[in-house]
């Protein structure tokens, strides 16, 4: 990867981790729009940068995440990612296999629009606006939830947020808890990615680590992709929670059924 892939799958990351559109779906995207490859340190770029997108959110939201007097919000945490966890491990490698086929996450980005077009109407009695009014139940739902996510192009953003609303919560408070639910859910894939999961690099097996200390490009690429992505996230979550209190979800399904006829159209004529 050279410098300018490495900045631009960086800036997609940050740009789209949080907001309900799909992160993966559009750096897959852009690998394939812009030649870049798909070789295993790619794919594990993709993953591992997410490490920098959700520090922003401990770095914004740290008086939440360093309150040690109120383990009530961390025991929320744990329940909601348990799902996300047990899944994700029993499905890891058919998710991968989904990655390699960017037209059904390109029909994921239309089906997940029209959701969010009727959203708002849908969950109109939302009283919930306190993080400490969530219940252990509703933060459990809200975990089963995200793991729609687990199909590429759904949004782990999106499912986690129409999963809040649908209990009750807020349009900003059911972002907020997204973000949140995306540390440990996010911490725990970059984690098994980089350090755990075997990937086949350059004809041998490697770890995630591996990969990234084989080369200085490597190292590089890590160290920058994260700093953009914790840098770029941050401005994207402060304009994010001001958009949807403001104007709600509508104009993010319009933007994925838009974005994803157009990739359908596209990928049906270069497959």
């Amino acid at each position: 990867m050279d410098l300018f892939q490495t900045l631009l799958l960086a800036i997609i990351e940050g740009l789209t981790e949080f907001l309900p559109i799909s992160s993966t779906a559009h750096m897959i995207f852009a690998s394939s729009i812009f030649g870049i490859g798909d070789d295993e340190f790619v794919k594990m770029f993709q993953v591992s940068i997410q490490f920098g997108a959700i520090l922003s959110v401990v770095a914004l939201y740290w008086r939440k995440f360093f309150n040690f007097k109120s383990p009530k919000f961390y025991i929320k945490l744990i329940l909601a990612v348990i799902p996300a966890l047990i899944l994700g491990k029993l499905f890891d490698d058919k998710i991968e296999a989904i990655l390699e086929k960017p037209l059904p996450i390109a029909i994921m980005l239309v089906v997940g629009g029209i959701v969010l077009l009727f959203i708002d109407r849908l969950f109109k009695k939302t009283p919930i606006a306190k993080e400490e009014d969530i219940s252990n139940k509703s933060a459990i739902v809200i975990g089963f939830w995200q793991c729609l996510a687990m199909m590429p192009g759904t949004s782990r953003s999106a499912a986690s947020i129409i999963g809040g609303m649908q209990q009750g919560l807020t349009r900003k408070m059911a972002a907020e808890f997204s973000f949140f639910l995306a540390v440990p859910t996010m911490m725990a894939v970059t984690c098994y990615s980089v350090f755990l999961k075997d990937w086949n690099y350059e004809g041998k097996e490697q770890k995630g680590y591996e990969m990234i200390l084989s080369s200085s490009e490597n190292i590089t690429s890590f160290a920058i992709g994260n700093i953009v992505a914790f840098i770029v996230a941050a401005l994207a979550i402060k304009f994010f929670i001001g958009f949807i209190e403001k104007y709600g979800f509508r104009i993010w399904g319009w933007y994925r059924v838009v974005v994803g006829i157009l990739l359908i159209i596209f990928f049906s004529f270069n497959s």
